[in-house]
């Protein structure tokens, strides 16, 4: 090999070294924050679109976060979706789930079920809360509410699948027609319960027609 061929050569490598040690960090911060979840092709855009509005909840969320966040939830309900075999409209699964025909799809059945695994990303900059309306009527429904952490429940991003027939939907609280309040004694009862979801709420009530007897979440 001559002298010249060995210098170029020598040249190369350091270039190529020092293209490697500057890649690296870009890298393996890419890897770090690669997303574990399973999302749906059709999902991918409304999935940016919620991290966003969560990471414009206030400065101090984690951008991060609120990705892991947003993929987790569609993921999440995408899941549910087949698994509960979501059929015609959301008050005649109830139909389903009351006659023993589905073991689970009520309002309450959705927003456990993915309390359950939003708790698990250990979030550090947002906070989970569990929200209800017409608690202990037939027209109750069930949602969870994102906010920053230490932000007030009604600041907060609603999520909310169950009336939409098992697909994600999110809209500020306040800018829903109903009132929405929280309950915190619930939602720990769930992350308390979620080694045996099924125990989860027997008694809720149950909204398929105007005359079922309405039961609260106190009487589980």
């Amino acid at each position: 090999m001559s002298a010249a061929l060995f210098r170029q050569m020598t040249r190369l490598a350091v270039v190529l070294t020092m293209l490697a040690v500057g890649f690296a960090p870009a890298l393996a911060q890419q890897e770090q924050f690669s997303s574990p979840f399973e999302l749906p092709k059709t999902e991918a855009t409304n999935t940016v679109a919620l991290a966003d509005r969560l990471a414009a909840l206030s400065p101090r969320v984690d951008p991060n976060e609120a990705k892991a966040l947003a993929e987790c939830a569609y993921a999440t309900v995408t899941r549910l979706r087949r698994e509960y075999r979501m059929f015609g409209t959301p008050i005649f699964n109830n139909f389903l789930v009351y006659h023993g025909l589905r073991k689970r799809g009520y309002c309450y059945h959705w927003m456990a079920d993915l309390l359950v695994p939003l708790d698990a990303l250990k979030l550090k900059t947002l906070e989970l809360h569990w929200g209800e309306t017409y608690a202990g009527t037939w027209r109750e429904n069930n949602c969870l509410v994102i906010t920053a952490k230490g932000q007030s429940f009604d600041r907060g991003i609603m999520l909310e699948s169950w009336s939409h027939l098992g697909h994600l939907r999110w809209r500020a609280v306040l800018s829903d027609e109903d009132h929405y309040v929280e309950n915190k004694g619930y939602a720990h009862r769930v992350l308390g319960r979620s080694a045996s979801p099924n125990a989860l709420g027997s008694n809720h009530s149950v909204a398929f027609q105007k005359n079922t007897t309405a039961k609260s979440k106190t009487g589980d």
